[in-house]
């Protein structure tokens, strides 16, 4: 049994703030702003400090996305940094092998792999938002000499690198070894080295992204998933692309929440604070019967909208606008019966009415935030190992449906529902940035954004008090079209009776490494904005940046 007994301080400084899940990683970034970078110059090096740390989490081998602010102009910027399904997948292709919406691929399936998009993301958010006065090679050099060097294994790390060894040992991944030692996974202080990362860094700084997406990582990429009954081929990878996006957004007692498009599932936190505007939180009491009961309600009308809505924009254009609006979001919170929860809740129809995962930060000095999130959707996602290459490939496409006639329906060269949400919090009277922010875990996420959130701006929680807190999950079962509710624990007996009272299905109480399943996020914020709504008014005058990393994680926050 994993303790959580430890109590954090809020990380406060001036200059310049990171918080990820891994310490080597946070310190990387910090050099980087102390090196002149900006803070998506640091959110690069993080990211590929994490996939040398956290394999079982993240890499190069799955997706990342991108929300940048400008101080300058406090605009906010988006990347879809997600990959699309090879051209040669198809639902005809698939039904031939047995493989329909009631007997989908099994989650480590080659066919699951989408094009890796983070490598093209990493280079997108330095080109597009970077400070210009360090190169690609400078910003991955952290994570390359670490690499080559090698690196204590953190204690949380170690416990999840030991529950996706079996993936790595499957027949047919020759090359999972690489990311053992002597065939097993490293323990908590063991040093691990990864020169095959080192050399696969080297070559995306020195070719770009054509370093990833042509030439000899390509070849290995489609080698591996090719000998396991895959069909990606090289023409998927030479084509791939991020795309810039328009972020989107609502409003929340003066804070405008900031989230990327579908095919991502920001929408559905926004959708839920939408529903939650309608009544009033703080009189509940944190973590009370009425409070979990009404978030779980929201939360699930807003994904069973989500579910069916999210899909890749390119091949299929979500009512974004009708889905946000307050008309529509009263409308659904009207169904919400606060005496008896409903697990049947099936999407709205909004035009008639008007996996693992890590997320991290950086604020740099100038007051510009770059919130990013990079992810392998499941542990090591398919497992599979490209020849020296030195990561795992992931499994995002277990999010298609296989249903034709479902906006999310697995087509060719399309991008799946994506669960990956960076997110951040701008003041909507004068744009001023007052947090950048997100919780990682599969559909977990949007769930921990709403609740970090509420503990900030309902509760008057400072970031660390924000992420620190006991924390609820709702797990959908398609099989049978019910929820499940996790509360961990820290959330009260009675509570728990009340709720299952209601008619909840409850699991209580979730300790130890299962609370993984709560995420794990970071936060960073500008001035003391939660303590009230005056402060958001006089935000202006507070430059102090505070910060908090997940006690679920191995991470820290720290600035300078």
């Amino acid at each position: 049994m994993l303790p959580f007994a430890s109590r954090r301080s809020p990380v406060m400084c001036t200059g310049g703030c990171t918080a990820t899940s891994q310490p080597l990683a946070t310190g990387a970034g910090l050099d980087i702003l102390k090196k002149g970078g900006n803070a998506a110059d640091a959110a690069v090096a993080m990211a590929a400090v994490l996939n040398l740390t956290e394999p079982s989490s993240t890499g190069l081998g799955g997706d990342c996305n991108c929300l940048f602010y400008d101080a300058k102009t406090k605009k906010v910027y988006g990347i879809n940094g997600s990959g699309r399904s090879p051209q040669a997948l198809t639902l005809d292709l698939l039904k031939k092998e047995g493989f329909v919406e009631t007997n989908p691929l099994p989650l480590f399936h080659a066919n699951l792999v989408t094009v890796p998009g983070a490598a093209a993301g990493w280079c997108d958010t330095v080109s597009l938002f970077g400070s210009k006065k360090l190169s690609l090679g400078e910003i991955l050099q952290p994570a390359i000499e670490l690499a080559e060097r090698g690196f204590p294994v953190a204690e949380i790390t170690a416990f999840h690198w030991e529950g996706g060894v079996s993936v790595l040992q499957r027949p047919g991944n020759e090359h999972g070894e690489d990311l053992l030692i002597q065939g097993r996974s490293p323990k908590c202080g063991q040093i691990f080295k990864n020169p095959f990362l080192a050399q696969t860094f080297r070559e995306l700084a020195q070719f770009g992204k054509k370093g990833f997406y042509e030439g000899r990582i390509a070849r290995a990429v489609v080698n591996i998933i090719q000998k396991n009954g895959g069909v990606m081929n090289l023409d998927d990878l030479k084509e791939h692309t991020s795309t810039e996006v328009t972020p989107i957004f609502t409003d929340y007692k003066g804070v405008r929440i900031w989230e990327l498009p579908p095919n991502g599932q920001g929408i559905t936190a926004l959708m839920a604070l939408n529903m939650l505007e309608n009544f009033n939180i703080k009189e509940m009491g944190h973590n009370s019967a009425d409070y979990i009961h009404l978030l779980t309600e929201a939360l699930k009308l807003s994904f069973s909208d989500s579910f069916w809505f999210c899909a890749d924009p390119a091949k299929i254009k979500a009512p974004v606008e009708e889905l946000l609006s307050k008309c529509y979001s009263k409308q659904r919170s009207e169904i919400i019966n606060m005496q008896r929860t409903n697990s049947q809740y099936i999407h709205g129809s909004p035009c008639e009415a008007g996996s693992d995962t890590v997320y991290f930060t950086a604020v740099d000095a100038e007051g510009s935030a770059c919130s990013l999130i990079n992810s392998n959707y499941f542990k090591f996602g398919t497992g599979l190992v490209p020849e020296g290459c030195g990561f795992a490939l992931h499994n995002r496409g277990f999010n298609f449906s296989l249903s034709s006639g479902h906006p999310n329906c697995l087509a060719p060269g399309k991008r799946p529902y994506h669960t990956i949400i960076p997110a951040l919090a701008t003041s909507a009277a004068n744009g001023q940035l007052l947090c950048s922010f997100g919780v990682m875990g599969g559909f977990m996420q949007p769930q921990g954004h709403v609740q970090v959130l509420l503990n900030m701006l309902e509760f008057g929680m400072n970031p660390q008090e924000a992420l620190d807190a006991p924390r609820f999950c709702l797990e959908y079962k398609k099989s049978d079209g019910t929820w499940r509710l996790s509360l961990e624990e820290g959330i009260s007996q009675p509570t728990t009776q009340d709720l299952i009272a209601r008619g909840h299905n409850v699991q209580w109480p979730v300790s130890g490494h299962d609370r993984a399943l709560f995420g794990r996020g970071q936060i960073i914020t500008k001035g003391t904005w939660w303590e009230s709504q005056h402060a958001l008014i006089a935000h202006d005058n507070q430059e102090v940046l505070w910060a908090g990393s997940d006690p679920r994680a191995d991470g820290c926050a720290i600035g300078y």
